[in-house]
């Protein structure tokens, strides 16, 4: 038996996945190592550092990030 190529792995995999009710979905994010990155992130970081609302909706979102040791 000739062993299956990467693309052949992958197609059965996927379309093992759709049989079982998946489906592909793309998700495009920056690149954490594109030049201006790290500056972008402290910019946008400056502009709401005093913000209340801003600071309590990053509690709030660490409040649900944080799920203990369940």
């Amino acid at each position: 038996m000739l062993a299956k190529t990467v693309n052949e792995r992958v197609s059965s995999h996927r379309e093992r996945l759709r049989r079982s009710g998946f489906k592909t979905v793309q998700i495009w994010i920056p690149d954490v190592k594109a030049p201006g990155f790290a500056a972008e992130c402290k910019r946008q970081s400056l502009i709401i550092k005093n913000d209340p609302v801003e600071t309590r909706e990053l509690e709030l979102l660490t409040e649900l990030g944080d799920w203990g040791d369940e």
